[in-house]
């Protein structure tokens, strides 16, 4: 209580990161902080520190709720860094395919650790983490590295397990570390010598976090970014100066996405009784308190709002996600079983299927049941020479248009969409060459998502114009869809996989040919609106990029393998772009 009596100031650290779904989550933690601190009589001053992007004052703003003044100088101390930007040499000349960045990555860090050099080395993935984590290992003890030196690191390990792991790098008993995101700030880890990047990390805020993690102060570090085949890495490392000059990235949050307000609300009214009429940050909230009374979760007695539930809401709210389940990892080896992580449903369906082997700390666990009623995955640990990687369909339906514009070509609308997607098939992946060795099926129910999409409505006469230009729109479509689906994230700071883009010749919703990019999140978290409000830009730098690839008809680094895309994709893509460009410059 004295505590918020006496609260005159707030720092919030790091408020890059704050972006996306656990940004929508912590600018309503701050919500609730700020009603708490003024029910005891008190009004904060809040202090945000961020790395460089380019609108560091507007998302300091939306996440705490106040007007913020921006001070943008930096006088942090340097030591000297070797940035090596590496893109691994290309394997296929006709798809234009490039040697696995798992590869390429493990190359490189064996010869740091033949060195002695502590590194941290950073995966895009879990399934990437424990690949290079079970290659180091096996590495590391040919030059005289126990395996408990080299360690995994990310989302799912038990609190303890990573607590463990900290303490290590710090004193030094850690010498290789193989971490997602989850390492990048926020946690003292000491001073690494190296840090190895398997792909970029996403964004360029985010890049320099990670390459942060090696030479703190005045020390001497390398860092190396491996590209991997996406158009976002081919992007980065073939235009050095977008990276090293000032970043154009815009972060956004929403902090008024349903799914994740629902679940604050109900904290909130445990921490305080709300009051009829009340606004919670700039919502007006009188209609879902009311839905809370009919689902039994509040009370009202007179002009108040009472927490009635036996639960504690707090426990349902995972700041990483918008869905609040999980499912639990149970080894059988142990008798009565023992806890040994968790893991949110959707990544549950595709990582702990039946029959998959899902790989923890480099261990090899092979999924004996995934029991979905209870939310329950049974393991039992096993040695195999292979991993499983699964397949996901959706299927897409756009509910309303919120917003339309003209675009000289075609038109932009920002709407609500309905997906329903399904995990349907496995392919057993062999270490090491990473061939295919078998395949499954999959039997799991459907996963129904509601969430917000932006979409590009192209002419009807598209078709026709561009079968006279000997071109498929099928293809340029596919291809499209492909390259905007992987640079469009560059842009608005986002992770690859918190978007997702689908293309239609014929939308059943709009009846044209239409272009989707959509929030891969329940609700959506502000994604889809800044590439409405971007589209130009992006359209113009995946235009840039689509020019300057070497390939022919098409390869992983812009529109996709032809074998996939289709052979006129590139040229289709291309086509698409240009009439675009000419819509942005209003000819």
């Amino acid at each position: 209580m004295k505590l918020f009596e006496n609260l005159k100031f707030v720092v919030v650290d790091e408020v890059h990161q704050y972006r996306g779904v656990f940004g929508s989550h912590v600018a309503n933690v701050l919500r609730r902080l700020r009603r708490v601190a003024r029910f005891y009589g008190s009004d904060p001053l809040f202090i945000c520190c961020s790395a460089t992007i380019a609108n560091p004052g507007e998302l300091a703003s939306r996440l705490t709720g106040l007007p913020m003044a921006e001070i943008a100088r930096n006088g942090a101390p340097r030591g000297q860094k070797h940035f090596i930007f590496y893109n691994p040499p290309v394997v296929n000349q006709e798809l234009g395919i490039r040697q696995s960045v798992l590869k390429s990555t493990r190359r490189i860090a064996e010869r740091f650790m033949s060195s002695g050099a502590q590194m941290i080395v950073f995966a895009r993935s879990r399934m990437r983490v424990e690949l290079l984590l079970t290659y180091l290992e096996k590495a590391g003890r040919r030059v005289g590295i126990k395996s408990g030196d080299v360690r995994g690191y990310r989302g799912g390990y038990l609190p303890g397990e990573r607590r463990a792991i900290e303490q290590g790098l710090r004193d030094g008993s850690v010498t290789t570390v193989v971490s997602t995101n989850a390492l990048e700030l926020g946690i003292d880890i000491g001073r690494l010598d190296v840090c190895i990047m398997a792909g970029y990390a996403g964004t360029v805020a985010s890049t320099w976090q990670q390459a942060g993690r090696a030479g703190r102060r005045q020390n001497l570090s390398a860092v190396v970014l491996v590209a991997s085949s996406s158009p976002a890495d081919q992007y980065i490392i073939n235009h050095p100066d977008y990276f090293f000059g000032r970043s154009p990235e815009h972060a956004t949050l929403d902090a008024d996405n349903l799914v994740i307000l629902l679940s604050h609300l109900k904290c909130a009214a445990f921490e305080l009784p709300f009051l009829a009429g009340e606004q919670y940050g700039e919502q007006e909230i009188t209609e879902i308190l009311d839905y809370l009374v009919d689902q039994g979760v509040l009370h009202r007695s007179g002009e108040r709002y009472h927490w009635m539930a036996d639960t504690y809401p707090a426990e349902d709210v995972s700041l990483r996600s918008a869905a609040p389940d999980n499912v639990v990892i149970i080894d059988h080896k142990t008798p009565g079983g023992r806890v040994i992580g968790e893991m949110d449903l959707f990544s549950a369906q595709e990582m702990l299927h039946d029959d998959a082997v899902y790989l923890h700390g480099a261990q090899q666990y092979h999924v004996d049941k995934l029991d979905w009623e209870r939310r329950e995955a049974h393991v039992m640990p096993v040695t195999v020479e292979y991993y499983t990687d699964a397949q996901r369909k959706s299927e897409l339906k756009t509910l309303t248009a919120e917003e339309r514009r003209p675009y000289g070509y075609g038109e932009l609308a920002l709407g609500e969409i309905g997906l329903v997607s399904k995990v349907t098939v496995f392919k057993k992946i062999k270490l090491g060459t990473h061939e295919n060795v078998g395949a499954g099926r999959v039997h799991l129910p459907e996963i129904e998502m509601h969430t917000v999409s932006f979409w590009w409505e192209l002419p009807t006469d598209v078709i026709d114009e561009m079968v006279a230009a000997g071109l498929d729109l099928g293809d340029g479509l596919q291809g499209l869809a492909h390259l905007l689906g992987r640079v469009a994230p560059v842009f608005v700071m986002a992770d690859p996989s918190d978007l997702r883009a689908t293309a239609m010749v014929r939308s059943p919703f709009t009846d044209r040919p239409t272009l989707y990019i959509y929030d891969a999140f329940p609700g959506g978290v502000g994604y889809a609106r800044r590439i409405h409000q971007q589209f130009d830009e992006i359209c113009a730098s995946a235009r840039e990029h689509l020019d300057g690839c070497p390939c022919d008809k098409g390869c992983p680094s812009c529109v996709g393998p032809a074998v996939e895309s289709g052979g006129t994709a590139r040229q289709a893509a291309a086509w698409l772009l240009n009439r675009a460009g000419m819509a942005a410059a209003g000819a």
